[in-house]
C-alpha cells in the first residue's frame, strides 16, 4: 500500500499498476507455452512411435515371423524417419547401424512401453531418445520390436518456435504499453478538460463548470457546481442583508438623532417612549438579519440527523407547552442522514412545531419520511385551523393573523426562506377534522442507505 501511495500522478500509479501486471501475464503465457510444446510434442512423438511398432509387428504376422522378408533398410528410414530393432531368436536387424551400441542394451532389456534415454553414453549414438519396445509372438517365436527417434532435432524446431514466440510476446508487450498509454492518456482527457476550465473559472470567463464529463467524474462536476452556487447564494444573502438593514434602520436613526439634536424639545416621557420603540425596531431587525445571515443553504458535505434533531427539539417544546402532546412518526433510522444543514433543519423544524404549539389545543403530530426523490417533513395540529383565503397569504413575512399571540410574524417566513434555497417548497392546508398542516418537500435523488 505505502508503494502505491507514493505515487501521486494518476497516469504514474496506473502505470506502475498496468505494465508490470501486462508482463508479468505475458511472461507466464510464454512459459506455459513452452511447457504444452514440450508435452504435446512427446506425446505426438510416442504416438506415432507406438503406431510404428504396430506396423511392424503387423508385417511380421504377415510374413509368418521371417525378418529376411521385411522391407527394411533404407525402406524403412526413408519412410519413417525412425531408427528400429527387430530381434528374434535366430536374428537381429537393427537400422541404422550407427544406433546398433545403443539398441542393442534396448533389445537386452524387459521394459515395455515408452522409454526415454538422456544424455546417453554411447558413442556415435544421440544424447536424447525416445523409444518406444514392444513384445510380439509369432507361433511360438517371440520377437522383440523397437522403434526410436532422436529428439535433438525435435528439441531444435521447438527452441526455435519458442524463440519467436518470445519475440512475438516482446513486441505485444510494446503493443500493450502503447494501448495502456493511449487508454491513459484518452481517460485522463476529461481531467484536462477540467483543469483548463476551473483555469478559466479562476480568470473569471465563466461562473460554471461546463464540462461533458464521464459518468465517473459527473457527481464531483454537479457538487463543485453545487458549492459555487451555495458561495453566490451566500455572498448575495450578505448583500441583500447589509441593504436591508441599511434601508430599515435609516429612518429610526434619522428619527432618533432629530429628537436627540433638537434642543428645544424637552426629552419627556412620550419622546422616550417614541426613541425605545424606534431601538426595538432596530434591535428586531438586526436580530432578523442575523438569523438570516446564520442561514447555510445546500452545502456539499453537510448533513443532519432529523430524528435525533426532532426528538431534541420536541422535548424541548413539551417543556415549553406542558399542556399539549407532541408526537414523532417517522419508520427512518436514527442513523438517518438529510443532506440539509444542522442549523436550517433545527429553523424549519422549530419553527413550525413552535407555530403548532401556538395554536393547537392538545396535540402536535410531526411526521418525517423520505422516497427516491425528495425529502418530507409534516406538521399537524389540532387547533382552529386557518380559512381557506388567509392559507394563501401564510408565510409572509410580518404576517400575523392573530394579534393577540405573541410573535413578530417571521417565523413561517424564515422557513419560506430556508426551504426556497434547497429548491422545497412550503405548502399549507387543512387538517382533516380541524387544525393547520404545515407539509416541506425538499427535493433530494437519495442514495442507498442514507
Amino acid at each position: 500500500m505505502t508503494l502505491f501511495s507514493q505515487h501521486k500522478s494518476v497516469r504514474g500509479t496506473l502505470l506502475a499498476l498496468l505494465l508490470p501486471a501486462g508482463i508479468s501475464l505475458m511472461a507466464l503465457a510464454w512459459l506455459v507455452h513452452g511447457l504444452l510444446l514440450d508435452r504435446m510434442s512427446q506425446e505426438f512423438v510416442e504416438g506415432r512411435l507406438k503406431d510404428e511398432v504396430a506396423f511392424l509387428a503387423h508385417q511380421i504376422h504377415e510374413s509368418g515371423g521371417n525378418l529376411d522378408a521385411l522391407q527394411t533398410g533404407d525402406y524403412f528410414e526413408e519412410v519413417f524417419h525412425h531408427a528400429f530393432a527387430i530381434h528374434s531368436p535366430s536374428r537381429t536387424l537393427i537400422s541404422p547401424q550407427a544406433w546398433a551400441p545403443f539398441l542393442e542394451p534396448l533389445v537386452k532389456s524387459t521394459a515395455a512401453g515408452s522409454l526415454r534415454i538422456e544424455e546417453a553414453d554411447v558413442a556415435g549414438a544421440p544424447s536424447d531418445i525416445l523409444a518406444y519396445r514392444a513384445s510380439v509372438t509369432v507361433g511360438k517365436t517371440p520377437i522383440v520390436v523397437i522403434v526410436a527417434e532422436d529428439l535433438a532435432t525435435l528439441h531444435r524446431s521447438q527452441n526455435e518456435l519458442h524463440i519467436w514466440t518470445a519475440i512475438v510476446s516482446l513486441l505485444l508487450i510494446l503493443l500493450l504499453v502503447a494501448v495502456i498509454w493511449l487508454g491513459i492518456n484518452l481517460s485522463l482527457r476529461p481531467v484536462m478538460a477540467l483543469k483548463t476550465t476551473l483555469k478559466r473559472l479562476q480568470e473569471g470567463e465563466i461562473s460554471r463548470i461546463q464540462v461533458d464529463a464521464p459518468e465517473e467524474f459527473r457527481p464531483l462536476v454537479l457538487q463543485l457546481n453545487q458549492l459555487l452556487d451555495s458561495l453566490d447564494q451566500r455572498l448575495a444573502r450578505s448583500r441583500d442583508a447589509l441593504a436591508n438593514l441599511s434601508h430599515s434602520v435609516k429612518t429610526p436613526i434619522a428619527a432618533v438623532r432629530q429628537v436627540l439634536e433638537d434642543p428645544d424639545r424637552p426629552l419627556d416621557a412620550h419622546l422616550r417612549h417614541q426613541i425605545a420603540a424606534r431601538l426595538g425596531d432596530i434591535d428586531r431587525q438586526l436580530e432578523a438579519e442575523m438569523r438570516r445571515s446564520r442561514f447555510a443553504g445546500p452545502q456539499v458535505g453537510r448533513s443532519a440527523y432529523p430524528v435525533r434533531q426532532a426528538r431534541e427539539l420536541l422535548w424541548m417544546l413539551g417543556r415549553l407547552y406542558p399542556d399539549r402532546s407532541f408526537e414523532l412518526s417517522t419508520s427512518l433510522a436514527d442513523e438517518t442522514r438529510w443532506p440539509v444543514d444542522e442549523h436550517d433543519l433545527n429553523e424549519i423544524l422549530g419553527n413550525l412545531l413552535d407555530n403548532a404549539g401556538k395554536w393547537s389545543s392538545r396535540c402536535v403530530e410531526l411526521d418525517l419520511s423520505q422516497s427516491r426523490r425528495c425529502i418530507l417533513i409534516r406538521v399537524t395540529d389540532d387547533g382552529a385551523g386557518v380559512g381557506d383565503q388567509e392559507l394563501e397569504r401564510l408565510g409572509q413575512r410580518g404576517l400575523r393573523l392573530d394579534e393577540q399571540t405573541p410573535g413578530h410574524g417571521l417565523g413561517l417566513a424564515i422557513v419560506v426562506d430556508i426551504v426556497g434555497r434547497y429548491g422545497g417548497r412550503l405548502a399549507f392546508s387543512s387538517g382533516a377534522g380541524k387544525g393547520l398542516v404545515a407539509m416541506v418537500e425538499i427535493p433530494h435523488p437519495l442514495q442507498e442507505g442514507t
